[in-house]
């Protein structure tokens, strides 16, 4: 191998981790928005069980072979596997669907900007991982960035903002979500689509009884254009391109490192409704990515120094 292409691959190597953590809230973008959209027409377990279920059965006609040669890994890990299974997939979607009902999209918006700093409070308490001052600044710039473009440049909106029992459900996700970032590191060695395959649908197994238990409950949805093209759209963006990109982008530089890329996922709503809303650009949204994309820096540039 050449040196010229020796380097190139290097350099495709070193900014790869940050495309995949990118993609993934790129995804993620509308899905709260669409969620709070099509609360009324489908109940949240339902909208989870089938979201992880087509997700599954999108999957699994090109990895069954893979998903098979991984199954004695699987088992083997099956505590860790359930683990992630659960936090990750099962809870935390259900838990923000549930959400949606009782509380705003822009509430849902500004406590899911808490998850890179519940991210590394986890990492510090469990695993002793050290972050350094000017990272801790970094993070809150993140933040703030955030939570400047979902309140749209007027702090006065976070004096009128008012809580529900959503807003616990969207704290107690985040919390959940974050633990299923941290202990990815702890997954077992298989093919990315197979760990994929295999927490989606132990995910919707778990939410079975659940997903039972609502039918009778409250009822089954009507299907609808707009239903299927809901479920379709988070099994396939939220669902599959999103989890494979996040959970390699983590395997590759680490929770605290990736996850402030959760921040993006304001930015790119913002960026989404310019062009298929036809909204326009404000100055609270280049100053809110500024700081987004500056914190991001600071945190990434004195990563890993002592």
């Amino acid at each position: 191998m050449e040196l010229s292409e020796f380097k190139s691959k290097a350099a495709t190597a070193a900014w790869m981790p940050y495309l995949l953590l990118a993609t993934a809230p790129l995804c993620w973008g509308g899905n709260i928005v669409l969620a709070r959209g099509v609360a009324e027409i489908i109940p949240p377990i339902s909208f989870a069980f089938w979201r992880w279920t087509v997700a599954l059965m999108l999957l699994l006609p090109f990895s069954y072979h893979q998903a098979g040669r991984d199954l004695i890994l699987v088992v083997k890990n099956w505590k860790i596997m359930g683990f992630l299974s659960l936090t990750g997939i099962a809870m935390f979607n259900t838990l923000l669907y549930s959400a949606v009902h009782t509380t705003t999209a822009i509430n849902g918006a500004l406590i899911q900007t808490a998850m890179p700093a519940v991210i590394i409070l986890i990492s510090l308490i469990l695993f002793n991982e050290k972050v350094r001052a000017i990272q801790i600044f970094g993070v809150v710039l993140c933040m703030l960035g955030a939570v400047f473009v979902v309140i749209r440049g007027e702090w006065s909106t976070v004096s009128t903002l008012s809580f529900a029992e959503g807003d616990i459900m969207m704290i107690v996700a985040v919390v959940l979500y974050a633990l299923y970032s941290v202990f990815l590191k702890r997954k077992p060695q298989i093919h990315p689509v197979s760990f994929l395959v295999y927490t989606f649908g132990i995910g919707a197994l778990g939410l079975l009884p659940f997903y039972v238990w609502e039918l009778n409950a409250v009822g089954s949805f009507q299907v609808s254009k707009e239903v299927l093209f809901s479920i379709l759209y988070v099994s396939l963006f939220p669902s599959i391109v999103a989890y494979f990109c996040w959970n390699r982008g983590i395997e590759l530089i680490g929770a605290n490192q990736g996850g402030l890329f959760i921040n993006l996922i304001p930015v790119f709503a913002s960026i989404l409704a310019v062009i298929l809303l036809g909204e326009s650009v404000r100055l609270y949204h280049v100053a809110g990515m500024m700081m987004i994309f500056t914190g991001m820096m600071m945190f990434n540039r004195n990563f890993g120094r002592n």
